[in-house]
């Protein structure tokens, strides 16, 4: 059962904002355990016995048999002795016939991989749902009530959030987990099937996702599934040149996710200003989640109005969604994966490393010799070691990663000219330096002295901003700031903070499209040249020379954030 209490008035109630004060509250929750049905219960009373339950823990999932099998090996049992038992997963562990048994890390972190591969294997064909099916019945049949509120006020709590949009102006995030499954169900209930789903295909997706989404697609036939994926990028090689992605540093994210599905995004919506987009993002789920509205402006995307109808679900309320409609979901969570995202993101427990160990060993012996030989290149002393404990995850900034050189933007005042400022830039000059100026006024190649590589920067009435010093092919550029207050500063340091953005970029840039999803006028076109490097351009018919796309990542450049070292 889930309480709210709000700090500030003292009082409990249902809902995740506080009726008096509307602030959020804190969120407790209790499950039950009935000792006659021999199931898991949302309230403390039994709806099918009667019998009274005892709480066992805060949240549950089931343990379906492929997982049930592969505990038993682990906790050295017979195979199939669990066979006949109600099994469960809590965060204390597992919940076994209504006790918690607890599966320490350190066991499945050293088990032998050869042996719990040989029994799964050896005991598949007898590992069948027969009296899993028989508990999912009756948990069913015990929390309709909970099912039936939880339906209703997703239902309703849909319909009116897009009453204001039509269907050409929404979609389902899909990215093929439980939550949007449960989410996808829900839309297509409230609002029809033909509501558009699109697909971030990240590239690093388990094998179990991929064939999911090609079932989803087969069974939901009046469902447009559009899939958004970046096949400009090697995520192998990205984690050569820019290291591994970290808890702090998931350049990934951008690269392979947001990039690709704001590219999507802006090729389906063009003319539309807004656009509301259904996520299956849970509170629950994380710490950092627990701190998201249900509705809000995404800070990646800027036309999208992101809303999350099942905020406030646990996995108890998600799986008794799932199991009472029957509808089909990611195999992934019947091998034991709690969440199924990345298969390698550093955000994965331990437990679902081990789990790939087991289903999918090429892909992660694969990874796990790119992650050794990272360690290896920036100086880790024993680099397995690092490796195994997983201190990878933990990294911060590109000490040691050759590319992140690149964000150190060398300069000096001028000497003989006020507000002037002398560049060495790591990459030679090109015309494609002189995009990233656009947001600041209009380009004037006319007026300056072309002998020297002189470029004009004007506001919209013709008075000069900026001038640009430097030689096409050179690395030496000189920026005068004519008139700071023209570029939206108070300051001659903020102004020249916003120029060193824009050099930023055009050292740094990768095309990982964080600047593409920032505006919100699509004026910026970013690719890859056949041959390498990138082509940064910005559209002068559709720029507004709002210049949030400038500073809207500290220091210019998402890469840079990613990459930031001690100077």
């Amino acid at each position: 059962m889930i309480k709210y209490i709000c700090k500030t008035d003292k009082i409990q109630f249902r809902t995740s904002s506080c009726p008096l004060c509307g602030k959020r509250a804190e969120m407790s929750s209790d499950i039950y355990w009935c000792p006659e049905c021999n199931i898991p219960l949302y309230k403390n009373v039994c709806s099918v016995c009667g019998r009274e339950g005892r709480r066992i823990t805060t949240d549950i999932r089931p343990v379906f048999p492929q997982e049930r099998l592969l505990i038993e090996l682990l906790f050295q049992k017979e195979p199939m002795s669990y066979a006949k038992s109600s099994v469960w997963k809590s965060p204390a562990g597992y919940v076994i016939n209504g006790e918690i048994r607890r599966l320490p890390e350190s066991v499945y972190a050293s088990a032998d991989i050869q042996y719990i591969c040989e029994g799964l294997k050896k005991y598949e064909s007898e590992n069948n749902f027969e009296y899993f099916e028989k508990y999912i019945q009756k948990f069913i049949l015990a929390n309709r009530e909970r099912y039936d509120e939880i339906l209703n006020e997703a239902i309703n709590y849909i319909e009116t959030v897009s009453s204001v949009y039509s269907l050409k102006e929404m979609f389902v995030s899909f990215s093929g987990g439980k939550d949007s499954t449960v989410v996808s169900s829900l839309v297509t209930r409230a609002l029809g099937p033909e509501v558009l789903h699109i697909y971030g295909d990240t590239t690093l997706e388990f094998p179990e996702t991929d064939d999911y989404v090609t079932r989803f697609k087969a069974c939901h036939p009046r469902t447009l599934v559009l899939s958004s994926r970046n096949n400009d990028k090697d995520f192998s090689q990205l984690c050569t040149v820019l290291g591994p992605p970290s808890r702090l540093m998931r350049w990934c994210c951008t690269v392979f996710k947001t990039g690709a599905i704001a590219r999507k995004i802006e090729s389906l919506f063009k003319n539309k200003k807004e656009i509301l987009t259904f996520y299956g993002i849970r509170r629950s789920e994380s710490a950092s989640r627990s701190k998201y509205d249900r509705e809000s402006d995404s800070p990646k995307i800027t036309i999208q109005k992101t809303v999350s109808p099942i905020i406030d679900w646990m996995d108890f309320d998600v799986w008794l969604y799932i199991l009472t409609t029957g509808i089909d979901f990611n195999r992934a969570y019947q091998l034991g994966y709690a969440r199924v995202g990345c298969w390698c993101c550093p955000n994965n427990s331990g437990w679902s490393e081990f789990l790939s160990k087991i289903y999918m060993p090429d892909q992660y012996k694969k990874f796990r010799s790119i992650l050794i030989e990272f360690a290896k290149k920036v100086g880790k002393e024993d680099a397995e070691i690092y490796v195994e404990q997983g201190n990878w995850k933990c990294r911060q900034g590109g000490n040691g990663v050759e590319y992140a050189q690149k964000s150190v933007v060398s300069f000096s005042p001028c000497a003989t000219e006020e507000n002037s400022f002398n560049y060495e830039l790591q990459r030679p000059i090109e015309e494609g330096l002189y995009e990233l100026f656009k947001p600041f006024g209009h380009l004037n190649f006319e007026i300056g002295n072309k002998r020297l590589g002189e470029v004009y920067i004007l506001d919209k009435k013709g008075n000069m901003i900026l001038r640009l010093q430097g030689r096409i092919g050179s690395s030496a550029l000189k920026v005068t700031i004519i008139n700071k207050k023209l570029i939206g500063c108070k300051s001659l340091k903020t102004a020249e903070e916003k120029v060193k953005c824009q050099i930023t970029k055009y050292q740094m840039c990768m095309s990982c499209r964080a600047c593409e999803s920032t505006c919100k006028y699509h004026a910026i076109k970013i690719q890859d040249k056949e041959g390498g490097g990138v082509s940064y351009t910005i559209s002068d018919k559709l720029c507004v020379r709002c210049k949030e796309c400038v500073s809207h990542v500290e220091g210019g450049c998402y890469l840079r954030k990613v990459l930031c070292i001690k100077r």
